[in-house]
This record gives structure tokens, C-alpha cells and sequence, in this order.
């Protein structure tokens, strides 16, 4: 199988959840939020660990991407830059807090740089927080969080997913999305028609649609297991890839009313997706995170790229991941990079190196 991707620099991370590339001040930074950090003389485990962490920021040199800051950010599961104006905000979610026992009532923070640093802008009180998404929707800024975990000791305290709209001084609730143990967000639009993808892992994942006033329901899009979601346009087509973790994944197609099966993508596993498009293709990335149980997971597995033809996506290259969780594709003065955050070893310790991969399509284009 022709190679697309090929290693070229590790960052070590300690239970790595996202990469969120990113230009500030004319620096290109990469954040990596980390779960834990694993706990001398104590028993492997995906569930365990200290908490206390802190976000990594690096910052890319000629000779990579070295460490430049770190953030408060315990727990982290996730990172989102994005700007209002001219000011420029980072996004932290915090899923739990502690050694052991955990807890996962705690604050998620967006910070604000003050053109030296990231200072803390806004605390929201969350509950087991996965990921936060910023969209746009005409002049009117949304931050969406995704959070919950479903378990019989939490089941009293758990929150629903939560938007959240910028007020022109700070972000206030705006409307909440039902929930039991959310993951991700996704907003885009078709036809100038406004849609959020919304992922829950035991709850059906669910597609809503803009009304004007808020988002109302529009179809389900998987029964359980929802991990993430990627939109694109090809052959004059409107597309939704809706990630699952246990069993397949599946490739959507716009109907003119609502998003219907086109094809299965097999495998398990998958965590996140990333589209990357060239000049002369269309590439889908699957980040894979672990098969098994919690328990007794297995983290080492096989992550795929795919490259669209004929109507659908092709499988061009598998590369290993180590309870992979996130992917993202950036660039520097050679070309393309994809950046990928492992979290879980081989065996199950959350010190795991986050990857970066030149992209290069081979020249006589062959899959």
C-alpha cells in the first residue's frame, strides 16, 4: 500500500485528548490538552492517574515544534481556539479533577491572550466537559460544550450539553441539548440552512437545525457510540461522516431533506476526523482510541487515512496509533503536516508521545 504519511517528529504528552493548531502574533502554536499523568506504584488503568495537568503550547521552530507555555487545565479533554474581533480566546475542558476518587463537577476555563500571555477570561461550572465548539451563525458567536457521563453514581449530577452566546462582554447560556454522555459538536451549513451535529455515546447522536431562535431536532444520525462528525462537498454532493466507537462508522449523503446511508466505513474504534484536500484530491483521516472495555482495553491499534474516488473513500494507508483521540491537519513552509494525540500505551500508561506526520501524495497517484 502506498505511503501517504510518514513520521517526522514525537512530542512527548501524558494522556494527549486533542491537537487545536493555531496562529498567534505570528507564531504557529499547537495545544495539548492532557487527561493525567500516571501515578508511580499504582495498577495500569484508562481510568486512573493524577489529574492535575496542565495544557502544553508549543510553539514551531525550524527544527519543529518545541515547548513554549503551559496552561492550568486538569483533566483536559479538550482545546478551542477561535476569536471575536480582534480578540482572541482558548477554550479548556476539564472532564474530572483529583487522584482518585474523582470528581467530575468541576470548572472549565476559556482564557484570553493579553498579547503575552493567556490569562483566564471566564470559569463554567461543568460536569465531566469533553469538548468545546465555537461557531458563527451571521454576526452572533456560539460556544457550544459537550459533557456528561452516564453512570449510576453520577446520574443525580450530570448536566446537559450546553450553548452558550457571546453577549458582546462574556458568554451567556443560551440553550441546552439533551444529553447522557457527550463528545463532540459539529456546525456547518447546506444549502444556507444552519445545522449543529451533536455526538453521545449512549444517547442517539442527533443532527439539529437553526429556527431563527434556536436549534430545533432534524434527524438522529447514530443510535449510540457517536464520537465525531466531518461535512464536505464532493462531485456536487453534500456529505456528513458520522464516527462511532463501537462498530462501524458511516458516510451520509443530503438528500435534499435530511442526511441518508451511502456507505459503511469498517472498523471500530474511531475517536476523530479530520478532511484534508489537496489540488488534487480529497483525503478523510480516522483516528482510532481503544476496542475492549474500559477495564480492559487495547490501545494499540491501526488508524486509517482514506482518499475519495468513485463516489466514496477508499482506503490508501493505515498508520499505528496509541489510543489515538484526536487528529488535525496544519501546514508549514514544506507542506502539509497531520498532527495526532495518542493517550493510552500499549500498556494502558498514559505517557504516550503525540505524533506528527508529513502528508505526501505520491506523484503517480495510485492508492
Amino acid at each position: 500500500m502506498t505511503a501517504y504519511l510518514e513520521e517526522w517528529r514525537r512530542i512527548p504528552t501524558s494522556g494527549a485528548r486533542a491537537v487545536e493548531p493555531f496562529n498567534l502574533g505570528g507564531h504557529d502554536l499547537l495545544a495539548i490538552p492532557q487527561l493525567a499523568y500516571d501515578v508511580a506504584g499504582t495498577d495500569a488503568g484508562m481510568n486512573g492517574g493524577d489529574s492535575d495537568t496542565d495544557l502544553l503550547l508549543l510553539r514551531r521552530t525550524a527544527a519543529g515544534y518545541e515547548p513554549w507555555r503551559t496552561i492550568p487545565a486538569p483533566g483536559g479533554e479538550d482545546a478551542e481556539f477561535f476569536r471575536i474581533g480582534e480578540r482572541a480566546f482558548l477554550a479548556t475542558a476539564s472532564i474530572r479533577t483529583g487522584a482518585g476518587p474523582y470528581r467530575f463537577a468541576t470548572d472549565s476555563t476559556v482564557y484570553e491572550w493579553t498579547g503575552s500571555e493567556f490569562e483566564p477570561f471566564q470559569r463554567f461550572r461543568t460536569f465531566a466537559a469533553k469538548q468545546w465548539r465555537h461557531f458563527t451563525i451571521g454576526p452572533r458567536h456560539f460556544l457550544a460544550l459537550a459533557q456528561g457521563v452516564s453512570l449510576p453514581s453520577t446520574a443525580a449530577d450530570s448536566q446537559p450539553s450546553r450553548i452558550y452566546e457571546w453577549s458582546g462582554e462574556r458568554f451567556e447560556p443560551f440553550q441546552d441539548i439533551a444529553s447522557q454522555w457527550a463528545y463532540n459538536w459539529h456546525a456547518f451549513a447546506v444549502d444556507g440552512v444552519h445545522f449543529l451535529a451533536h455526538a453521545d455515546h449512549v444517547a442517539p447522536s442527533r443532527l439539529y437545525r437553526w429556527a431563527g431562535d434556536g436549534f430545533v431536532a432534524h434527524q438522529d444520525l447514530a443510535e449510540a457510540h457517536g464520537r465525531a462528525f466531518a461535512s464536505f462537498e464532493a462531485d456536487g454532493c453534500r456529505y456528513l461522516v458520522v464516527a462511532c466507537l463501537v462498530g462501524p462508522s458511516y458516510l451520509l449523503r443530503w438528500d435534499g431533506e435530511r442526511f441518508a446511508e451511502h456507505a459503511v466505513l469498517d472498523w471500530p474504534g474511531a475517536r476523530e476526523l479530520a478532511l484534508l484536500r489537496t489540488d488534487t484530491g480529497l483525503y478523510l483521516l480516522r483516528v482510532n482510541f481503544i476496542l475492549g472495555t474500559p477495564a480492559d482495553p487495547t490501545t494499540a491499534l491501526h488508524s486509517q487515512l482514506y482518499r475519495w474516488a468513485d463516489g466514496g473513500f477508499v482506503l490508501a494507508q493505515q498508520f499505528p496509533t496509541h489510543g489515538g483521540t484526536d487528529v488535525a491537519v496544519l501546514r508549514d513552509e514544506r507542506g502539509v503536516l497531520v498532527a495526532v494525540s495518542n493517550a493510552l500505551s500499549e500498556k494502558v500508561r498514559f505517557a504516550t508521545d503525540t505524533v506528527l506526520y508529513r502528508f505526501e501524495e505520491p506523484h503517480d497517484g495510485r492508492i
